[in-house]
């Protein structure tokens, strides 16, 4: 049961970066929540208001706690665990879709971070985002998807002033996948597996909702508007920005996974393309039917609040890679959240490998292929990274964390 936790005046509720997975709602007195800013290292700090809740995230997302809570006057706050959480606001809309749209503003302000640090000199003009987006594709020599795109602006700004010059552009790039498409052999359907995926989605209710993607389809594109979302149940799908022409890589979802959630919260523009790796069956939903879903399901809604979490905390870390001045800092720390995110399953192994390739490290650090070139050459010479076609293998992981912790003192 939730118990009603009383705090002196001068005492902390919970440490920045401890394990601590209870929720917390403030009843009386004053708290404030103090962070670290990941660009400048300063620290930022929030006040509660009564009847607010804090420790959400980083309890929903089993990730160490962001903040420290801190106690100005005496206080009282509700402790809960996850499981009585879910099992009392589950059926609170009013409290889940809050929890949802501020969730969502934090995880664009941190892509906005991210976006500044990339030094992305693209505006918010809808129209150009998504003519660089389609060009990006071409140069890449990815026409499919590059024609992808220009079927959607073209759908949606039919009486653009640049309307010839992505006409133009279609068909050139159609004209290329094709002739490529000629050359290649057909690949075999990937078999659905749908292991992955919610199993209160695998209804026969849900079966008018399926989409199924072709290899390098574009699902939704990066600026485009939002007005539906996703639930992938088959196949992989994977999210890319658009930086100063040169697409980077954000994430691979599985099955399981959400995408594009954010613009039924907000109504805002697509902040990342989203494309198929290979076959991809996935389940559309609208925002007229968004709310329903949610209501009539209110285990989705607690599903989409712990995807918001991992998010956050996942689009921070990769911002802190960016925060480093030092290009070796900056790869070896690239390393590092790899090793985070797919945890060795032996304790205390210092050998890792990873199914990554040299253009992933430049996507992920954020370095011009040449500088990443360059610094690789000498983890390779050094014997701390082995390289081959489809993966790398980090000779001693710990090495990459004194390599971060020695050389990141300086920030952008």
């Amino acid at each position: 049961m939730p118990k009603a936790m009383q705090y002196n005046k001068g005492s902390i509720i919970y440490f920045e970066n401890d394990r601590d997975e209870r929720i917390f709602i403030l009843q009386k007195g004053v708290v404030i929540l103090t962070t670290t800013d990941e660009e400048s290292g300063g620290t930022e700090t929030q006040q509660l208001s009564n009847g607010e809740f804090f420790g959400v995230k980083s309890a929903l997302g089993h990730f160490p706690r962001e903040e420290t809570a801190t106690v100005l006057q005496d206080a009282v706050a509700i402790s809960m665990t996850v499981q009585e959480f879910e099992n009392i606001f589950s059926n609170n809309k009013q409290v889940v879709y809050k929890m949802l749209r501020v969730f969502s503003g934090q995880l664009r302000q941190v892509h906005k971070k991210t976006q500044a640090l990339l030094q992305n000199d693209d505006d918010s003009n809808q129209q150009g985002g998504m003519f660089a987006v389609a060009k990006s594709f071409f140069n890449d020599q990815n026409y499919r998807a590059c024609c992808d795109v220009c079927i959607k602006y073209l759908t949606h700004f039919p009486t653009a002033y640049d309307k010839d010059q992505v006409a133009k552009l279609y068909a050139d790039a159609k004209l290329r996948h094709e002739k490529l498409s000629s050359k290649r052999p057909q690949a075999a359907s990937a078999p659905v597996n749908s292991a992955g995926a919610l199993k209160q989605f695998m209804l026969p209710a849900f079966e008018r909702f399926q989409k199924k993607y072709e290899p390098d389809q574009v699902i939704i594109c990066e600026f485009e508007p939002g007005d539906s979302f996703y639930l992938i149940q088959s196949g992989e799908v994977q999210l890319v920005k658009c930086v100063n022409g040169v697409k980077k890589n954000l994430d691979i979802l599985k099955p399981g996974e959400f995408f594009g959630e954010m613009a039924i919260l907000d109504n805002s523009p697509r902040s990342a393309t989203c494309m198929a790796i290979g076959q991809v069956e996935c389940l559309e939903f609208n925002k007229a039917n968004f709310e329903v879903l949610v209501t009539g399901n209110p285990q989705i809604a607690i599903v989409l609040l712990k995807l918001f979490c991992k998010r956050i905390y996942d689009q921070k870390r990769r911002l802190k890679i960016l925060t480093i001045k030092d290009p070796t800092a900056r790869i070896a720390d690239t390393f590092c959240m790899f090793d985070e995110m797919n945890p060795s399953l032996k304790a205390g192994e210092k050998s890792r490998r990873f199914n990554i390739t040299q253009a992933d490290i430049t996507s992920w650090s954020g370095l011009p292929s040449a500088v990443v070139q360059e610094e690789m050459h000498k983890f390779t010479s050094g014997g701390k990274v082995q390289v081959f076609d489809n993966y790398m293998i980090v000779t001693n992981i710990n090495d990459m964390r004194r390599t971060v912790e020695f050389k990141s003192v300086q920030r952008k």
